[in-house]
């Protein structure tokens, strides 16, 4: 597997777990951390996140949370903008969360590093703003659209699905001109899944390396925490870093948190036990 992700200008060395800090530009975000059009708390908090190690920031500014509506195109267009204009300069790369060709070709002129996209770039145009670019790209599984992707989610063997779609997302990412060590790959935990499904992901995780690209895992704070300890969404601060840390032991290379700091802190005591091993 390649331990190094190219993202515009960034070589990204993972040869240990990066963190990716969430900056949440969304009106209702599942967990609660939703910042809107706030570009000054958005900033702090950016800030924050790289005091704290953060390798990565994530903007978004459209809701995935499981029945979510699409925001207005140009709603979520000026948010990321304005977003960037304070992130970029921070000097971490830069991620933008987001399914839209236009928001992901004018991200990437205004200097994002990598685009992550829900739907795999599977919407017209979006291999194309991509392929013409040298940022990287997240490929991620959802069965669905976040407004339906609950509703009765069925797989054979999920992890054999999730990896044949990925195989197949990464053979039309590589045919449009983008080069495989720009991609990383997503299972997409919570989108279109069940608590199971999700389960069944992160015990067999290592399983997605087979594809012989590095993997971003997103647990933060998601359901399925909630499910075994009973939290809601903004008292799952360890269980996420517990999820982490074991994403991380079975392979992930990207951790996308909203907790930084205990997510580094988890990291360090799994890198210290690896040592002794």
């Amino acid at each position: 597997m390649a331990l190094r992700l190219r993202c515009g200008k960034f070589l990204l060395d993972l040869s240990r777990p990066l963190v990716m800090g969430i900056v949440n530009l969304t009106d209702d975000s599942f967990s609660g951390d939703g910042l809107g059009e706030d570009v000054a708390r958005a900033l702090a908090q950016a800030h924050r996140m790289v005091e704290e190690g953060a390798d990565l920031l994530d903007v978004g500014a459209e809701s995935s949370r499981p029945g979510a509506e699409p925001v207005p195109a140009g709603k979520e267009m000026a948010r990321v903008m304005a977003a960037l204009d304070v992130l970029v300069p921070l000097g971490v790369p830069v991620s933008v969360d987001t399914v839209r060709p236009e928001v992901m070709s004018a991200a990437i002129a205004s200097g994002a590093a990598l685009i992550n996209d829900i739907n795999a770039l599977r919407a017209p145009g979006a291999l194309a703003a991509v392929a013409g670019s040298e940022v990287g790209v997240c490929l991620m599984h959802m069965r669905g659209e976040p407004r339906t992707m609950q509703q009765n989610p069925g797989y054979g063997d999920v992890v054999g699905d999730v990896k044949a779609f990925l195989a197949e997302r990464v053979e039309a990412a590589e045919n449009s001109g983008i080069a495989r060590d720009r991609v990383l790959l997503d299972p997409g935990f919570g989108f279109g899944k069940t608590v199971r499904h999700n389960w069944e992901i992160l015990r067999r995780l290592e399983e997605f390396g087979d594809l012989g690209l590095p993997v971003l895992a997103g647990l933060s704070r998601k359901s399925m925490l909630g499910a075994v300890t009973g939290r809601p969404p903004g008292e799952r601060q360890v269980a996420s870093a517990a999820a982490a840390m074991l994403a991380a032991r079975n392979g992930a290379r990207v951790l996308r948190v909203h907790d930084v700091a205990a997510t580094r802190d988890a990291l360090a005591v799994l890198a210290a036990m690896e040592q002794g091993e």
